[in-house]
């Protein structure tokens, strides 16, 4: 009976995570874990919900890679760490699916339709590809509890956001504002200005018109003022022209007509011209011109210069055009100059009727037509197509328009300097986000645009008199005299009524609130804060951890913080780690339009997940772009995966033949070859090392220190000890690989969940009183007493030398397997134990050590004379290396007997006769026949295979053992 479950000569990662995955399902580890640390310090966790209408990509896998690789160290140094999962169920996203399934086109076909229906629908819709992400979650082993996940579209939940918002309004910070917002015409609602930090919002080398206008002075007509703008449908509703008041302007005379523009905006002119006076903006103010359309009411203060502090030389003319309703500055400017601002341009985007030259055309489509209108009546100076940053909605992907609204805002300026504050207290990954993507974003901020105008969303719970106009804000059911059992959403809430003190009817406002607040209310929405769960919301605010990719810095990251700055006057969160974005092998965004989006479960299926997990965590540090391709992840990730396995394969398989007792004890430390003191001590450090690295959320230092280790204890330990396990009973050996491999699959848990489950199965399989999973374990403590930087650095030093001797034999022609008698180190004095270690791995009868020569750091040299006896072993060793490659092609297992028939030239049968017994224990022979060249293969042997041993031909013939072990050489012929 094996003392290991032998483990199959090839392994797919994909089929044995599979299986592990049901053995989790089967013997409840998730849930044993949890109810393991039922009673432990909580290590808080907070999920950032997705939207379940769509499906999962590979950019997912990054983020729930993270995620669980820190829970899941937590989990194992002892804390209690809880994983609610939870569902952004509101929003734009949402509509625009059941809008597309409808083939509805806009907002009025939405309310012909019905918005109770709309709403059901959208309901239904959020929830469409739940189990595949569910499935997803699974498969790659981040373990969620989606049985009690939260949904941001739950009576609970809305009831908390109400009481948020009340709070918010108590303060003073919600309000009601006249202001120009980034706004979708195609989903007729404003957007906010964290919403534009979205990936894709905006896009480089968009084309747009740039046309150079002339404005006519009234006083006389042959005096144009020039002005660029990038928007000539706004023109329609220009109200002014902005000039610096301290910026120095010229007029030149070009032809028949003089121009007025800034003197450091003279290169926008065509062709020449003559300067005939140079004067300050401050002489321009309050000159009045003729208006280029005739839609907008007469105003005795519009159409006039005016001196405006956003005027810039940078780009146009130095002279701004003005139209109050579609651009921030412009409202403000329009506002102090007391000038009414009038909309030429509906919620549709398309002229009003009573532009009647350009009614009903959307903006962008009479930017042309507007252009060709101007050239008609020479008021065109220049037209040209440039190409820049636009803003585009991030849902619908329409271009956005600056467009004046009536909205509802949270004063969030009212906070800035705790929200910099709380934010510098953040340990952030990669740091510089901290004061960098994150900081700046809150030293430029701005209100944030709450309201929404549309249908599927939390309803904004503010009520106003239709007779006083007073404002109340609701926040909870029970202000309403509803119960728990409502929905709360539109078109129900709508119908609700206050009475007022004024005794008039106070009714909804008709907006609902940016998904976002909604998201980032989940630390006590989760929990029906105030309402309940008091004490777990306490000891679960802030969260220790959350990680979501880059994008979200101004998404859930900034609402995180903003809410709970607002009302807790605390950070949402003590540490982040924030991975970039995932890309295309070549650096390309990954989209469907180009082809190169990559299905996550053909990756997975290819690669399996733990590759992929392992990939994320080492090709780069975090902050840094992901190329990803199969072929990447199977190039780094997957060949790492294999020689761990393949070196617990070589202890299952020899410990297996050598009958070893994993269960007895192994003798002390101090009393084993100084390999296995050496890996200890390698074992040791790394322990530290990772430990040190998690502990400051830096998963990609940890794992390039246990793949480190990995790749020292398969080549070098492995390499230098493999006569201690072949054919020997070395316990400490077995004892020493046991241990090293049993810790890296604890070191490796929570990083590759599966793999490490799976070797750690078979490592305590025959220990009794072992856990069922590596998952219910501890994680690796330090252990000083193993640590020994000495030897750490001497085997350093003999690993350098090793490789300085192995160039000396290549540069001198002489193989590694012909033995030499001595090598001479120079400026080191080693132990016998190593110059042992040194002379076996450089193939040499010794190691002499002798002081140096000169000054400088140590060196070897090779005595490359050869004798007899040496030339003979040298021929036995080829002869083993050609033998065990010929056992591993004919399929026969380690330790499996087998039978060789050797036909060469004398030499070499003389070689294999004086070494028989190496010949026989290295690879496992019963018998060792040799014949004559010219001879056939004796009966029952394959046809042999010719090799060359250092020049000398020889023929192999393998077969299995027929005889029992005990063999010796034997003559034919």
């Amino acid at each position: 009976m094996p003392v290991f479950e032998p483990l199959p000569a090839h392994v797919r990662f994909p089929e044995l995570e599979e299986n592990v995955l049901a053995r989790w399902g089967r013997e409840r580890i998730f849930e044993r874990s949890l109810e393991q640390r039922k009673d432990a310090r909580p290590f808080v966790f907070y999920e950032g919900p997705p939207t379940a209408n769509g499906l999962p990509g590979v950019h997912h896998i990054l983020a729930r890679s993270f995620k669980d690789c820190f829970l899941r160290y937590q989990q194992m140094l002892g804390r209690r760490v809880e994983r609610r999962g939870g569902w952004d169920t509101h929003g734009l996203p949402v509509e625009l699916e059941v809008e597309r399934s409808l083939k509805l086109r806009s907002k009025q076909e939405i309310e012909e339709f019905g918005v109770e229906e709309f709403n059901r629908l959208c309901r239904a819709s959020v929830m469409e590809y739940i189990d595949e992400w569910e499935r997803l979650t699974g498969r790659i082993g981040f373990w969620l509890d989606m049985e009690h996940a939260y949904r941001t579209y739950d009576p609970s939940y809305i009831e908390s956001v109400w009481w948020s918002l009340q709070q918010i309004h108590q303060r003073g910070w919600l309000y009601r504002g006249y202001r120009v917002a980034p706004y979708c015409p195609r989903c007729q609602t404003s957007l906010s200005s964290h919403e534009l930090g979205q990936p894709g919002a905006y896009r480089d080398n968009t084309p747009d018109p740039g046309v150079t206008v002339r404005f006519r002075l009234i006083e006389d007509p042959g005096t144009s003022l020039l002005a660029w703008t990038t928007t000539p449908w706004t023109l329609p509703g220009n109200l002014a022209l902005a000039v610096g008041a301290e910026i120095p302007y010229v007029r030149v005379r070009q032809g028949d007509e003089r121009l007025i523009l800034a003197r450091g905006r003279l290169d926008v002119l065509d062709g020449a011209y003559e300067i005939e006076a140079e004067f300050p903006g401050s002489e321009l103010v309050g000159l009045s011109y003729q208006r280029l359309f005739p839609y907008l009411s007469e105003q005795d203060r519009a159409w006039k210069v005016a001196a405006a502090d956003f005027v810039s030389t940078e780009e146009g003319t130095g002279i701004v055009h003005t139209a109050g309703a579609y651009g921030e500055d412009d409202l403000r400017l329009c506002q102090e100059l007391g000038l009414e601002v009038r909309h030429t341009v509906g919620l549709d985007g398309r002229f009003l009727p009573f532009v009647e030259e350009f009614a009903g055309l959307f903006v962008k489509s009479a930017d042309p037509v507007i252009s060709d209108d101007l050239r008609r009546r020479g008021l065109l100076y220049r037209e040209e197509t440039i190409l820049h940053t636009y803003p585009f909605c991030w849902r619908c992907e329409t271009p956005l328009l600056y467009y004046a609204l009536d909205s509802w805002f949270i004063r969030t300026t009212a906070v800035k300097e705790a929200l910099l504050r709380h934010n510098a207290s953040v340990g952030w990954v990669p740091s510089h986000i901290r004061d960098g993507r994150m900081g700046n974003w809150l030293e430029s901020l701005q209100d944030w645009n709450l309201s929404r105008a549309r249908y599927w969303g939390t309803p904004l719970p503010v009520w106003v008199c239709q007779s006083c106009q007073q404002e109340r804000c609701v926040g909870s059911f029970a202000e309403l005299g509803l119960g728990q059992d409502i929905d709360p959403h539109k078109p129900f809430i709508d119908g609700v009524t206050l009475a007022c003190e004024c005794g008039g009817v106070m009714r909804r406002v008709p907006e609902v609130i940016d998904c976002w607040y909604d998201s980032g209310a989940m630390p006590f929405a989760q929990w029906h804060y105030p309402f309940e769960n008091q004490e777990r919301f306490q000891e679960e605010h802030p969260a220790d951890y959350i990680s979501e990719a880059l994008d979200q810095t101004r998404g859930w990251f900034y609402t995180l913080l903003a809410e709970s700055v607002m009302l807790f006057d605390q950070p949402a969160y003590r540490n982040v780690v924030v991975p970039s974005l995932v890309v295309d092998d070549k650096g390309r965004k990954m989209s469907k339009s180009r082809g190169n989006v990559i299905d996550p479960w053909e990756l997975l299926g290819e690669t399996g997940a733990d590759a992929l997990r392992w990939w994320f965590y080492t090709t780069v540090t975090v902050g840094q772009e992901y190329r990803i391709s199969a072929q990447r992840v199977a190039e780094s990730a997957l060949k790492f995966l294999n020689v761990l396995w393949n070196t617990q394969s070589f202890l299952v398989t020899y410990a297996n033949l050598a009958k070893w007792d994993p269960s007895q004890t192994p003798p002390d430390v101090s009393a084993r070859h100084v390999l296995d003191r050496w890996i200890l001590a390698r074992l040791a450090q790394t322990v530290d090392e990772v430990r040190l690295s998690l502990d400051r959320f830096d998963a990609h230092s940890a794992c390039r220190a246990i793949a480190e280790l990995v790749d020292e204890a398969s080549t070098w330990y492995l390499r230098c000890s493999r006569p201690r396990f072949r054919g020997t009973t070395d316990g400490a050996a077995f004892a020493t690989l046991h241990q090293v491999l049993l810790d890296i699959s604890r070191l490796m848990a929570p990083f590759t969940p599966f793999v490490a489950d799976a070797m750690y199965r078979e490592l305590t399989s025959p220990l009794p009183g072992s856990h069922l999973s590596v998952h219910l374990e501890m994680y690796p403590e330090p252990d000083p007493s193993r640590l020994d930087p000495e030897l750490v650095r001497d085997m350093a030093e003999l690993r350098r030398l090793a490789e300085e001797a192995r160039a000396l034999r290549e540069a001198a022609g002489v193989p590694t397997r012909q033995p030499l008698a001595r090598a001479l180190v120079e400026g080191v004095d080693m132990s016998a134990e190593l110059r042992a270690v040194l002379a076996q791995e450089i193939n040499v009868g010794e190691v002499v050590c002798q002081p140096a020569t000169e000054r400088g750091r140590s060196s070897v040299r090779l005595d490359f004379e050869l004798t007899p006896e040496l030339r003979q072993e040298g021929l036995l060793r080829g002869l083993v290396r050609q033998v065990q490659n010929l056992r591993k092609r004919s399929g026969l297992n380690p330790g499996e007997p087998a039978d060789l028939v050797l036909a060469s030239d004398p030499e070499l049968e003389e070689a294999a006769s004086a070494g028989r017994e190496l010949l026989r224990s290295q690879c496992f022979l019963d018998t060792v026949l040799t014949l004559a060249w010219d001879l056939p293969m004796p009966a029952g042997f394959p046809a042999p295979v010719e090799v060359a041993i250092q020049g000398k031909r020889a023929r192999l013939g393998l077969r299995p053992g027929i005889e029992p072990r005990g063999g010796g050489v034997h003559q034919t012929g």
